[in-house]
């Protein structure tokens, strides 16, 4: 396996004071943490605090005639020699004293910029990254940054998902979400982000793979929209994602579910694994989301611990 390099140049350092601008180049930055950089209009109190980007991928993308300038592409990091694309989420890079984590990889190009127009392509959702600070200072232009991948026994991610069409239009109180935050929360998960959507299936197949692929959390839970209605689809996009079935799981839920209630049998809920990510369907009501979590989550953070590498398979 080819070795990755773990240390690199900052090439160049942009902000732009306003959304829908042009990025610049600046001699040097301060980096608040919790926040971004100080006096750019991307920075802000969410996961996508300051954006990286490969200085040898701009290189290679301007050899074949792109003529691009540094910040052409929104990033706020020009970096020689690392290969931020191959970096896990989790990934921490220091640089002076400031310390950065990374969260998530790539993301949609909603409205399509001029390079793209021009070229026909644009790197930055393909190898484009993005980070939070986890500690305040200042970078300057030719500051080396340097690498240190995830530890194995760090706490596990997770998201939670609402299906309901009513809930997403403010019309009822989601109490499933909660429910699945707090437990967990109390199981030592790190839970990242929270949503509430309509019974779609394409919008659901749509945050699945982001949540999976760029934001890399370790388990999805989604709970509602696993009866037999026809709006409920949420097992149709779970199984349209995957790359391994899981089914235990989900017989697991039913299977100890059919002693308190008959009605158990007509979940259609799914469990399967995209990549590293194990995504679980959970049923609608928040008493059955509880029941379902303290029947499944121990056995799913062993599973998890496999999927990542930190806990190996044992056999009775």
């Amino acid at each position: 396996m080819e070795e990755r390099k773990t240390a690199g140049r900052v090439r160049a350092i942009c902000i732009s004071e306003k959304r829908g601008t042009e990025k610049h180049a600046v001699a040097e930055a301060k980096f608040e943490k919790g926040f971004g950089i100080v006096g750019d209009a991307h920075a802000g109190h969410w996961h996508r605090q300051v954006s990286l980007l490969s200085y040898d991928k701009v290189k290679e993308f301007n050899s074949r005639g792109a003529d691009v300038q540094d910040g052409a592409f929104g990033e706020n990091l020009v970096v020689e020699d690392l290969d931020f694309r191959r970096f896990p989420v989790g990934t921490i890079l220091r640089c002076q004293n400031v310390v950065l984590r990374m969260t998530q990889i790539g993301k949609e190009c909603h409205t399509h910029c001029r390079i793209y127009h021009r070229m026909g392509e644009c790197i930055m959702p393909v190898q484009g990254v993005f980070a939070e600070v986890l500690s305040s200072g200042t970078i300057q232009t030719g500051s080396m940054m340097t690498v240190e991948f995830p530890a194995k026994d760090r706490p596990f991610t997770a998201a939670v998902i609402t299906m309901s069409d009513k809930g997403s239009k403010g019309e009822r109180k989601d109490e499933s979400g909660p429910a699945m935050k707090e437990g967990l929360t109390a199981a030592g998960f790190d839970v990242v982000e929270e949503l509430i959507l309509p019974d779609e299936k394409a919008l659901l197949k749509k945050e699945l793979i982001r949540l999976c692929d760029q934001r890399q959390v370790s388990l999805i839970l989604t709970s509602g929209g696993t009866g037999f209605s026809e709006r409920d689809t949420t097992p149709e996009a779970t199984m349209e994602v995957m790359t391994r079935n899981a089914p235990g799981i989900a017989e697991a839920i039913r299977a100890e579910s059919m002693k308190y209630t008959k009605r158990a049998m007509l979940s259609r809920g799914a469990s399967v694994i995209r990549g590293q990510t194990l995504i679980v369907n959970l049923p609608g009501s928040p008493k059955a989301v509880r029941e379902s979590m303290e029947i499944i989550l121990e056995s799913v953070q062993h599973g998890l611990g496999i999927l990542r590498g930190s806990e190996s398979e044992c056999a009775r």
